[in-house]
């Protein structure tokens, strides 16, 4: 006889988690490219770092690539991904009389402009970030070659070399470690003390509020899952957030088909999160495949609420205003 007994888990479900503005927004703009303008719509770069968005999209009709000499000249549009892109990519659109609309979030954006304002300035700029991110190639790439110099720890502080120590600006990743980040801050501050920041911290408001939801749970759970894409840096960040606020056992999946079961073994309580790229159908998906072995208790922990909305492009917005119109009438 096959036993249907189950151990209890609490999940504790951090709030805010997943989706941010910026990749509603980016999702938005594919979706209604794609009823204005029909199949194919194409994208430079993973739209968002989430394969099962990725996915989606692309059973609709939009089709990713990495390089814009991919895509035919057939007047289709061309999606710029959330994380921003060089300026020579919109440069070679526009040599090439591609339709392009830039999706690029606004935050990530507000970085660029930062780093423009310096440089026309005659400053030289430090950016915090992780080497090979799109975004950071993004934002590096707003300027000329070694107008940039990127550092992701303190030790990469101390071995900078730059041609003027009192003419410095930095600017940072947005979906860097808020702790991680002030401690590089410090490091540079104190080497330079002339150098000058932003107006506004660059880390944006969702990964700074989603690592706050981590620590507001850390120390109450035994485990830590986070949803996300191994590519995914806010992700990969509320992981070493969980594990440095008290959760050692803290881990990412994709989908509830990655759990690991032993790995649950003797954890009563679960916490549950999801990065900025992560839609909340997987976080039902994993509550969902761990009540096939437990019997779960869901526990939502609110730290904030969120109602931060981007507009999309004024030509898909105008679009969207005819349909309505049209179907009134």
């Amino acid at each position: 006889m096959t036993s249907t007994f189950k151990p209890e888990m609490k999940i504790l479900l951090a709030n805010p988690r997943g989706f941010c503005a910026g990749v509603d927004r980016v999702i938005q703009i594919v979706e209604r490219s794609l009823e204005k303008y029909g199949a194919p719509v194409y994208v430079r770069h993973e739209i968002v770092h989430n394969k099962y968005v990725v996915e989606s999209l692309r059973t609709k009709g939009a089709v990713f690539v990495e390089s814009l000499s991919e895509i035919p000249n057939d007047g289709q549009p061309v999606i710029f991904s959330a994380h921003g892109v060089p300026k020579r990519v919109p440069e070679e659109a526009t040599k090439r009389e591609m339709f392009f609309i830039d999706a690029t979030c606004p935050l990530v954006s507000k970085v660029h402009k930062e780093a423009e304002r310096h440089y026309a300035k005659g400053k030289q700029i430090i950016l915090i970030g992780h080497a090979g991110h799109p975004e950071v190639e993004g934002t590096m790439g707003q300027l000329p070659q070694g107008a940039v110099l990127l550092v992701e720890t303190a030790e990469d502080v101390g071995r900078l070399q730059v041609e003027n120590p009192d003419n410095l600006a930095f600017c940072t990743q947005t979906t860097l470690s808020v702790d991680d980040t002030a401690g590089v801050v410090e490091v540079l501050k104190e080497k330079f003390p002339n150098i000058e920041g932003p107006h506004k911290e660059d880390i944006c408001y969702a990964t700074t509020n989603r690592q706050a939801a981590v620590k507001h749970i850390a120390e109450e759970c035994d485990a830590l899952i986070v949803i996300g894409a191994p590519n995914s840096s806010n992700s990969n960040r509320l992981v070493e957030v969980g594990k440095a606020y008290g959760c050692t056992k803290s881990m990412l999946v994709q989908r509830g088909i990655d759990i690991d079961f032993d790995w649950l073994n003797g954890v009563n309580v679960l916490g549950l999160t999801a990065g900025a790229s992560a839609p909340d159908v997987l976080v039902e998906e994993v509550i969902d495949a761990i009540a096939q072995k437990y019997n779960v208790k869901v526990e939502i922990k609110s730290l904030v609420e969120e109602n931060v909305v981007f507009n999309i492009p004024r030509i898909l917005r105008e679009a969207e205003a005819k349909a309505e119109i049209g179907a009134a009438e």
